[in-house]
């Protein structure tokens, strides 16, 4: 892990004078790597990294950008791992770069289109300085290394009183040939006062090499304003994924973000809420499915800053092999925030007597009025049921999905796309490894 830590030091130099061509962003950068240096990347004996063990992953020596040639693929192999059915805006990255030839942008109802551009643009340039780096903190070690070395992303600017037509996907793939690769895509989403958008992101690696994805995403969510957002996580068993998700509320404002996760080598989802205005409503919702020696850890932070607001959170995770997950979520309610209501739950289901769960609801409230409640279970199968249901002609396979679909069923409810639920539908099936449509 330092040695790693060290040579991205070294290596900045060379990185921003061939990539950060965005001359206010230079002091950012820096000041972005003097802070990376200074904290360097977690371990075990950081609180909020106790159950997750980074040093397999960081033991590499991962290369910036691919420097040899791509792995070629057709459409056909990319386009697989779109959400079919829906016409959509799509913004499309391969191996840190842009493809414009998979990707449908626009600038008419919305702005849809690159980071990189809109930096370069003065048409955009106010939003994305008073947006930009101002809803990330800037001393959270992943975070920061992201903005010293991050090159592109999508940039998303949906005017007041927009409701968007149609649902964007963000898709990074991975296709270089060499074995360790790091990639810091960073996103910009600014949603007006009283609009409306639906996102899908996914980050896809197309081969078995090793990579790693560091990816940071500032959304800010306007007056009356509705985020709905979905994280299709079903990754090669080699790839890791570090995704940093900071959302801003204002008053009147609903965000919610679904998180499913079931591939990668390891996740660490890091999705963080503020509510900055009163009657905001943040929900957040996952499904973990994992197997083998895959590891996830979601860790989640509402911070309820005004009067009259709610949240809801609801994780379900389903473990097998010596699969290892972890659940942090932390509800923070400051000494304004009176009125309010939230609620959170994580439920867990062990398939295997090696398959691991930490799990770690808090809460932390310094105000006097206020509902505040959450809780966790970790069990096994109900062997009952799984009786009852295969004297009845049941398959043992198919009983155990359908108990396990139904424990999961209850997040996939709130999915709002249909097009949505049939692929996670079809990811369950396939992750519990049955020919069935439930």
């Amino acid at each position: 892990m330092l040695e790693l830590k060290d040579n991205l030091v070294a290596r900045h130099l060379v990185f921003k004078e061939k990539y950060s061509k965005i001359k206010w962003m230079n002091g950012m950068r820096e000041q972005a790597i003097k802070t990376f240096d200074k904290v360097g990347f977690p371990n075990r004996k950081d609180e909020e990294w106790r159950f997750t063990n980074l040093s397999p992953v960081l033991s590499a020596d991962y290369k910036l950008y691919p420097e040899g040639d791509e792995i070629p693929v057709r459409i056909e192999d990319l386009k697989k791992y779109f959400v079919s059915n829906i016409d959509s805006y799509n913004i499309v990255f391969i191996n840190g770069v842009y493809n414009s030839f998979l990707s449908s942008t626009t600038h008419d109802e919305a702005d849809i289109c690159v980071l990189s551009c809109a930096m370069e643009k003065m048409v955009y340039q106010t939003v994305v300085e008073n947006y930009y780096n101002k809803i990330a903190p800037k001393d959270e070690s992943f975070t920061a290394l992201n903005t010293a070395f991050s090159h592109d992303g999508a940039y998303i600017y949906i005017p007041d009183k927009t409701i968007l037509s149609k649902p964007v996907q963000l898709m990074f793939f991975s296709t270089a040939k060499e074995e360790e690769v790091m990639y810091h895509p960073r996103n910009l989403i600014v949603i007006g006062d009283h609009s409306q958008v639906q996102i899908i992101e996914r980050h896809q690696t197309l081969n078995q090499k090793a990579n790693l994805t560091n990816s940071v995403t500032e959304i800010a969510v306007g007056k009356n304003a509705e985020l709905d957002y979905y994280k299709i996580q079903n990754d090669a068993s080699e790839a890791s994924l570090i995704d940093n998700t900071y959302i801003s509320q204002a008053r009147d404002s609903r965000a919610s973000v679904h998180t499913f996760s079931f591939g990668g080598k390891l996740t660490r989802n890091n999705l963080n809420f503020i509510q900055n205005g009163v009657n905001s409503n943040s929900i957040l919702n996952g499904i973990t499915i994992i197997s083998g020696e895959q590891h996830v850890d979601h860790h989640t932070l509402v911070e309820h800053m005004a009067p009259h607001c709610e949240s809801h959170e609801l994780y379900k995770g389903i473990y097998d092999g010596n699969s290892h997950g972890v659940f942090n979520g932390k509800i923070f309610v400051h000494k304004d925030a009176q009125k309010l209501n939230s609620f959170q739950q994580n439920n867990n289901v062990l398939l295997s007597d090696k398959a691991e769960i930490d799990t770690k609801p808090q809460l932390e409230i310094f105000a006097d009025d206020v509902k505040c409640s959450h809780g966790c279970t970790v069990g096994q199968l109900d062997e009952n049921a799984m009786f009852y249901m295969q004297q009845r002609g049941i398959p043992k396979a198919e009983a155990k999905a359908l108990l396990l679909y139904a424990f999961a069923a209850e997040v996939l409810e709130l999915v709002q796309i249909p097009q949505i639920k049939n692929r996670i539908i079809a990811i369950i099936a396939d992750k519990l490894n049955v020919n069935m449509e439930f």
